[in-house]
């Protein structure tokens, strides 16, 4: 028997609000050397004082955002900057470009091959200008866009560990993440550059990556856009996919593109489809486009992202199309996630499931895990829930 709207809406708040936000506002900060920790235990305990500078970027961001958009919490707006304070000091190469890791103290640990962390940072420093006016946090944020930019066609550059004109292939993940991070920086760009970079991403996120044959997105594409029939080329990501569609409905809705929204949609409904696991529920974490063994030995487990950006997609698919498919697998989705990830004994939600749906790992967050993709997921879950009871009444 369905819920109503509400109901689903005031778990979300809730969720995020007496069960998230607690446990990295509890836990999380370092009062001694700045910054926050982000490898916790289950019942919150600091088990490696690494700081992973994409995680602070991310955290820094959530919080401000937060501040921004949902109420202005000066105990928000000051877990923020305590944590850009940091990455401000410690966190650029003498190029500019963002380090991946620091030790506890700052010192730089491993070097900035990875060219998401200059992504989370713009991302950090963009909200956060947006919540103090400080005019040098614009600075940061608008200088690492642009060295993006200018890097996007080789971001690794000469850490690949490919070798050049073999199999040249373009990833995924930068053209996704640029769909979102397009929005995200236009208060601190040009119109026309926007609107440009808006409409390169559209491209290649649902030209480019799309793959019409399978009606699902590729991971990896030859430089030309074309399949490629390796494990790199044969690989779907479906929560990298799903995720991407939302951000492509957000720009639809900026555009009052309806084809496009529906387009997308159509990818997440298909997608989901797709990767469901039929004999245990939830979503695959990596899976082989034409069917054949992946070579990513944890193919099968459940990580907490892939979920929350699901429902994320399907409750926006559902708020702009009015499509009830979308409403029925937000539903199985959500019991599937509330029963398998929320911690109700020490807060927060377990990360990495087997494919059963058990917790393989009990940490709250670690390399890869932050305080990220849960409380936006809820927050993005709750304001549409809200825009939906809307237009119910």
């Amino acid at each position: 028997m369905s819920k109503n709207t509400e109901v689903y809406l005031n778990q979300y708040k809730n969720e995020l609000l007496n069960n998230v936000l607690p446990f990295w506002q509890n836990y999380s900060k370092d009062t001694e050397n700045g910054g926050y920790f982000t490898c916790l235990t289950r019942e919150g305990k600091v088990f490696d004082t690494d700081k992973f500078v994409w995680l602070q970027g991310r955290q820094v961001w959530l919080f401000s955002m937060l501040y921004n958009q949902l109420e202005k919490k000066p105990e928000w707006l000051a877990f923020a900057q305590h944590g850009a304070d940091f990455l401000k000091k410690y966190g650029r190469n003498e190029d500019g470009t963002w380090f991946f890791s620091l030790t506890n103290s700052g010192k730089p640990l491993v070097k900035p091959y990875n060219i998401f962390s200059d992504c989370f940072a713009t991302q950090a420093f963009g909200q956060l200008y947006k919540a103090t006016g400080n005019d040098e946090y614009a600075d940061i944020a608008r200088t690492t866009f642009y060295s993006i930019l200018e890097r996007r066609n080789n971001p690794k550059r000469h850490w690949s560990k490919a070798v050049e004109g073999t199999r040249p292939l373009k990833n995924f993940a930068l053209p996704m993440i640029l769909s979102n991070l397009a929005l995200e920086i236009e208060h601190l760009l040009p119109k026309a550059k926007v609107e440009q970079l808006i409409d390169e991403c559209i491209h290649e996120v649902m030209d480019v990556f799309y793959d019409k044959k399978s009606g699902l997105i590729l991971e990896n594409v030859t430089p030309e856009g074309c399949f490629s029939d390796s494990f790199e080329g044969r690989l779907l990501n479906p929560g990298h996919a799903i995720e991407a569609m939302w951000f492509i409905m957000d720009l639809g809705e900026r555009r009052g593109d309806t084809k496009l929204i529906e387009a997308a949609k159509n990818i997440v409904l298909h997608t989901i489809e797709y990767a469901w696991d039929k004999k245990h529920g939830g979503i695959l974490y990596f899976m082989d486009i034409l069917g054949n063994p992946p070579q990513q030995l944890e193919w099968d487990q459940k990580l907490w992202w892939v979920h929350i950006e699901t429902l994320i997609a399907l409750l926006k698919g559902y708020l702009h199309t009015g499509d009830k498919k979308c409403w029925e697998w937000f539903e199985k989705l959500h019991e599937w996630t509330f029963s398998h990830y929320p911690d109700s004994e020490f807060g927060e939600w377990f990360g990495y499931l087997n494919r059963a749906g058990e917790p393989l790992l009990t940490l709250k967050g670690g390399k890869w895990k932050g305080c990220y993709h849960i409380p936006r997921g809820l927050y993005q879950c709750w304001k549409t829930l809200e825009k939906i009871q809307k237009n119910e009444k």
